[in-house]
């Protein structure tokens, strides 16, 4: 609704600052090169027709708005990118390293994908057959899991289990998110633990586990860098230096991440 506010007032003013200046310009005994202030005077004077006047040329010509509001978008769009790009370059350990979130595919591989995901996102669940044939068709992909619980209670449970069971058995926290955030059900704090203990977790272990602070923590780091990064929804993608956002599908990813590679190659990283 702000959005739609602002660029509602964006393209009015536009308009009424070029109409205004052509009415001014036009008016009797006003020429092209008079002083800012006999323009500014004279437009106070007319106000009232030169309102008139904007909103006739708005009804007549609605299009305007439409390229006001395309001009922002792209305006905004790279303002996010070259924001994104020096949190991404700032906070490389924390996107790309951080010990609290799992890995699967090659642990050591050359370029790393980072996905934000909700065990009860829609998107995410579908989005999860797009990671399983990335990793198993590119054997020099990092695909890093960063826990972003946004849907509520039940999700944020849920995550606190698999943070729990990720520090308990890391070897298995693959076939766990795997079998978590594949489940037609919703993802629950029991849902998990079923699933944890199924895997061969200690249930006592794990609900100890569960009350780390540490994990209030690592979500708050994840929150923060997803507000930097202008991560609003999941699953959202970094990779390279992108923000990916959505579940574009795995050509739109295997596009960026040919493109991280290409990038990576000619900075020797």
């Amino acid at each position: 609704m702000n959005k739609a506010i602002l660029l509602g007032t964006t393209g009015v003013a536009v308009a009424l600052a070029m109409l205004a200046a052509g009415f001014i310009a036009g008016k009797q005994g006003v020429v092209a090169d008079a002083p800012p202030q006999a323009m500014m005077s004279e437009a106070v004077m007319d106000r009232p027709e030169v309102e008139r006047i904007v909103r006739e040329y708005l009804i007549a010509n609605p299009e305007v708005m439409l390229e006001v509001q395309a001009a922002l978008d792209t305006k905004q769009k790279e303002e996010q990118r070259v924001a994104s790009l020096q949190v991404i370059q700032d906070a490389k350990g924390d996107i790309f390293n951080s010990a609290h979130d799992g890995v699967v595919g090659n642990p050591n591989g050359k370029v790393t994908i980072v996905e934000f995901y909700d065990y009860n996102c829609g998107f995410c669940k579908r989005a999860q057959e797009d990671m399983l044939a990335l990793t198993e068709s590119d054997p020099d992909l990092r695909f890093v899991l960063k826990e972003f619980p946004i849907l509520g209670p039940d999700s944020q449970k849920a995550h606190v289990v698999s943070q729990a069971f990720l520090k308990l058995m890391p070897e298995k926290y693959g076939e766990f998110h795997n079998e978590l955030l594949g489940s037609k059900s919703r993802a629950t704090e029991a849902a998990a633990i079923k699933i944890a203990v199924s895997l061969g977790a200690d249930e006592a272990k794990l609900r100890e586990e569960m009350k780390d602070p540490a994990i209030s923590d690592t979500f708050a780091r994840t929150y923060d860098l997803a507000n930097k990064l202008g991560i609003t929804g999941t699953p959202s993608y970094v990779v390279g230096d992108e923000v990916v956002f959505g579940a574009l599908g795995k050509d739109v990813l295997t596009e960026k991440i040919a493109a991280a590679k290409a990038a990576c190659a000619s900075a020797a990283c």
